[in-house]
């Protein structure tokens, strides 16, 4: 990998031959877990200035109208999570003469209270390229980690690390974007009921500053534009981002604002027609420059999401099942499975563009024009082989190629088959092998090894999906996104029933592995010793496990859940695995943290094997005002529907703690949380429930699995969720970017 300093450029031709797509990532460490930055892409003409709207790329704009770049969200990384974005070069249009890659902070946040930060490049193989480390960035708000610039018919990157004290409202007026602060548009959406313009489900939404860029005067003759429906018809305006909005979505964070009544499912409208532009309404008193919730235009097409609350059936008794579009009550042996789970997977991917354009996007394919096969046959030596699957996709004439590789239930991934793929594909002139099964990759131990043949210049990238990713991402369409049309929907959610069923054997991860029940049994009997590959293992499993249950959970809120790596980017994950696995064999205990989008704090899970008991909890800080018998007594209240055996623990300085109890023992006494003496200065309070894990029937592996998942989502589900107005927080960054 090439390591740039501030102010180098590099050819990307002289690094790869695959440089023509490339995934760019942007990454950082917040000391607390919780700092947080916004990713933009500008892309300009030989004058350094936009053309229109279409070239400033934000997450409510994550793609060019050309389709050359692409936000793809964040990734789970090993020491937290990765801003990836995809370009794909050869659909630059040729007026584009630089792109720049940037980031954002917020409510008066700097740079300098993040840490490592950096830009990496990789090619469409997935090799890494070059990495530029920006040092000492100081109170900034905005920062240009680099720019792809053009010399002749070649492509070239720039290490650039240059801040903006100004944000990214500086940032943007630099390179021709105009932001307007007037309070932006504040019609109400078109296709919400009357009144939900002032409030969504609990709270109320806000207007935003809008972005605007000089537009040329169109040609006489010349067809109108449709309207693209993240713009209003005046400019530029960040939608806002609620729990629907997808995997980036965060909750407002108006504090203080009472709980609004549900609003009831409408139905579906047929599309309105365009409305003239409106001026922009006058800001609020007071709330001039203030940045906030944008409302939907007029113009934006409703997307179609399923409702939760299922129909009333017409059947006259549970007997009566439903039709399915994909049976599985038939399979009767894993290669059934197998066969099954890849057509149907791949036959909704090219039906549903969202989909198959969501799971490709990550692997470096383009957007384009998706086709997918089943059985083929490709020559191998003497033997042919039949891989599981192919996804091709065309762009401009162009054609990008996976060959897919599909297990089910608790199968493995063959090497050799793999290795077979990988050399077909080299040979062929494809560009990924994508392997899909029930386990889930990990940073720096890969699934399986597989050997490249340095001497051939077109490379391959290895790729992995679990199943519980390819569910992950079907949720979050159906659920909170919405998808084109009904058809889409509906067969988004025949696929989930698919893979949801227990005779699919996609289930996702299950199995603990061979090393469980001798750790298990080491650590009641004392005798495991560190250095012990046995926990290695187990502490890999627990890591697969934690990121499974980060993406259910995840589907189900339509929010970001990550989990939290105490680790300073860039160190092995390895080594860290190793020094947890020698943790676990000194104290019997596997531990994670998971970062909930919107959460006051971290979630934390902690699995004691000595006791057979899992804890779930929450710290959540003590408010800066007030008196704490008010903090003790406000959180008893908000508290009133969570289970009576959740556990309150008192935080104080200085000391291990204070004063805890039963939320049964506290609701008619709630100062027997504070401390005696009153000189003591309460912190905060952290929250736990506890279960035993395991089941005494099936097996134990999976019966721990699922005693896991269930806690986690109960913790979340009984008391998180009441924690959410409890202590103010900042305003989440998509209500708050002005650019």
């Amino acid at each position: 990998m090439h390591e740039m300093v501030k102010g180098s450029n590099v050819a990307l031709a002289a690094l790869s031959d695959n440089a023509g797509s490339l995934i760019a990532g942007l990454s950082w460490v917040s000391p607390t877990g919780e700092g947080d930055a916004d990713v933009s892409v500008l892309l300009l003409d030989a004058d350094g200035k936009v053309r229109s709207d279409a070239d400033f790329c934000f997450y409510n704009n994550p793609v060019a109208a050309d389709g050359s770049v692409q936000l793809l969200g964040k990734t789970p990384t090993d020491s937290g999570d990765e801003d990836r974005i995809g370009f794909d070069l050869t659909a630059v249009p040729a007026a584009v003469d630089r792109i720049v890659v940037a980031a954002s902070r917020y409510e008066g946040a700097g740079f300098g209270e993040l840490e490592d930060l950096k830009v990496t490049l990789s090619d469409a193989s997935g090799e890494s390229l070059v990495v530029f480390a920006v040092e000492d960035p100081g109170t900034v708000s905005a920062i240009i980690f680099g720019e792809l610039y053009r010399r002749g018919d070649e492509w070239k990157f720039r290490a650039v690390g240059q801040g903006y004290d100004t944000g990214l409202v500086g940032l943007a007026t630099d390179f021709g974007v105009d932001i307007d602060d007037d309070g932006g548009d504040d019609r109400a959406r078109a296709d919400e009921p009357a009144g939900a313009a002032a409030g969504s489900g609990a709270q109320a939404v806000q207007t935003a500053p809008a972005v605007r860029t000089a537009q040329p005067a169109p040609a006489v003759g010349a067809p109108a534009v449709e309207q693209d429906p993240r713009f209003t018809p005046g400019g530029l305006v960040p939608a806002p981002r609620s729990p629907a909005a997808g995997p980036e979505a965060e909750r407002p964070g108006n504090a203080g604002i009472p709980d609004q009544p549900d609003q009831p499912d409408q139905p579906d409208q047929p599309d309105q027609p365009d409305q003239p532009d409106q001026p922009d309404q006058p800001g609020q008193p007071g709330q001039a420059g203030r940045p906030g919730r944008a409302a939907r235009p007029r113009t934006a097409k409703k997307k179609v999401t399923v409702p939760r609350a299922a129909r009333k059936s017409l059947a006259d008794n549970d007997s009566w099942k439903q039709a399915r579009l994909f049976p599985v009550s038939a399979l009767k042996s894993d290669r059934d499975r197998e066969m099954r789970a890849t057509s149907v997977l791949l036959s909704v991917m090219a039906q549903v563009p969202e989909f198959g354009r969501r799971l490709t996007a990550a692997f470096g394919a383009p957007a384009g024009r998706m086709e997918t096969f089943t059985e083929v046959s490709l020559p191998h030596g003497d033997t042919p082989r039949r891989p599981d699957g192919i996804i091709r996709v065309e762009r401009a004439g162009k054609l990008w190629t996976a060959l897919v590789e599909t297990k089910t239930n608790g199968n493995g991934l063959k090497p050799e088959q793999v290795q077979a793929y990988a050399d077909i594909a080299a040979r062929r002139g494809y560009e990924a092998v994508i392997t899909l099964s029930n386990d889930v990759a990990l940073e720096g131990s890969p699934l399986v090894d597989v050997k490249t043949d340095g001497r051939r210049k077109h490379k391959v990238a290895l790729r992995h999906l679990s199943w519980a990713e390819v569910a992950h991402v079907a949720q979050m369409l159906i659920r909170h996104e919405g998808v084109g049309d009904r058809t889409h929907a509906w067969l988004l959610q025949e696929l989930l029933h698919y893979l949801r069923h227990e005779n699919s054997g996609c289930h996702g991860f299950q199995n603990m592995g061979a090393a469980w029940v001798p750790v298990r049994n080491g650590i009641d009997d004392e005798t495991l010793c560190q250095g012990d590959p046995r926990a290695l293992e187990v502490v890999e499993s627990w890591e697969r496990l934690i990121r499974q249950i980060c993406l259910s959970l995840g589907g189900e809120l339509g929010q970001k859940v990550l989990p939290v790596q105490r680790a300073r980017r860039g160190a092995d994950p390895r080594t860290r695995r190793a020094r947890l696995a020698d943790q676990l064999c000194l104290d019997g205990r596997l531990q994670a943290e998971l970062r909930i989008e919107g959460a006051p704090g971290i979630l934390g899970v902690t699995a004691d094997l000595r006791t057979g008991r899992l804890r779930t909890s929450v710290e959540i800080p003590a408010p800066e005002q007030g008196y704490p018998l008010t903090w003790a007594k406000r959180l008893v209240r908000h508290l009133a529907e969570a289970p009576a055996d959740l556990h309150v623990e008192t935080l104080v300085e200085g000391e291990t703690g204070g004063p805890r109890g039963t939320l049964e023992r506290l609701r008619p006494e709630p100062a027997d949380m504070l401390p005696k003496q009153s000189d003591t200065r309460i912190t905060g309070f952290r929250l736990s429930l506890f279960k035993s894990m395991g089941s005494s029937r099936g097996n134990a592996e999976s019966g721990f699995i699922r005693s896991v998942d269930d806690a986690v989502h109960r913790f979340h589900g009984t008391v998180v969720v009441h924690l959410d107005r409890l202590t103010p927080r900042q305003t989440p960054a998509e209500d708050r970017v002005t650019a």
